[in-house]
């Protein structure tokens, strides 16, 4: 999992700093992170002094906040994306207490603590547009995936509450649900044909999800063309 949200990361990164935005990304692992910063510059070269990284645990809130401020600079912050995830799969009855609280806390204090911070900063600018990644497995029941299930709705609801508190500031906040999409961590489940056509099958469009996919997704919540749209989950 966490090899798809680096996926998504960069994707994301690509699909605003195309559009002219600087960008701040932002993960634990630094080889990995700096590795994907100097691929994203090779393909967009002329981006290459809007693009910088910054190693952040996503659970610690003095980290997030340092990193919100970095972001904001001289000129405020517009744009914040939350990207987190993970889960064990595990029958219900059979999840480690501990786990469990684990899984919840990875999937939900990233995005409270970025709304939190970056909140803050766009409500000082006036304005400005958060947007987390959730899943679809929100509202849809997986079994075997308890905790990251409840997790993701949690992260839904938080959206809305928090996209209806900051609204009158001019802050969006909104989300983005991917469902099951290629990358390093789910090409085994693509070459099980079989598993992937129960899938496909379920959805009105015969399409395999791609980091790029999502990524146009961010896109537009972060941006005016969604200026109307907030507490949502697409």
């Amino acid at each position: 999992r966490r090899h798809a949200r680096e996926q998504l990361n960069a994707a994301t990164a690509e699909a605003l700093a195309v559009d002219g935005a600087h960008v701040l990304m932002c993960a634990r692992g630094k080889d990995r992170l700096e590795a994907a910063a100097k691929k994203l510059i090779a393909a967009l070269p002329d981006a290459k002094d809007r693009i910088a990284t910054r190693v952040v645990d996503g659970l610690v809130g003095s980290e997030v906040q340092a990193a919100v401020a970095a972001a904001s600079g001289a000129t405020g912050l517009d744009i914040a994306v939350s990207v987190p995830g993970g889960g064990n799969f595990s029958p219900v009855l059979a999840y480690d207490d501990d786990d469990f609280s684990r899984t919840i806390d990875a999937n939900v204090r990233p995005i409270f603590l970025l709304i939190k911070y970056a909140g803050r900063a766009m409500v000082r600018k006036g304005g400005g547009s958060i947007v987390a990644v959730s899943s679809t497995a929100a509202v849809m029941s997986s079994p075997f995936l308890a905790a990251y299930c409840a997790a993701k709705a949690a992260c839904d609801q938080l959206v809305k509450v928090a996209a209806d508190e900051l609204g009158r500031h001019g802050v969006r906040i909104n989300a983005v649900r991917p469902g099951l999409t290629r990358t390093g961590a789910t090409d085994g489940m693509f070459e099980a044909r079989p598993l992937i056509e129960t899938f496909l099958a379920e959805q009105p469009l015969r399409h395999e999800g791609e980091p790029g996919d999502i990524a146009r997704a961010i896109r537009f919540l972060a941006g005016d063309e969604s200026i109307w749209t907030t507490g949502q989950a697409l």
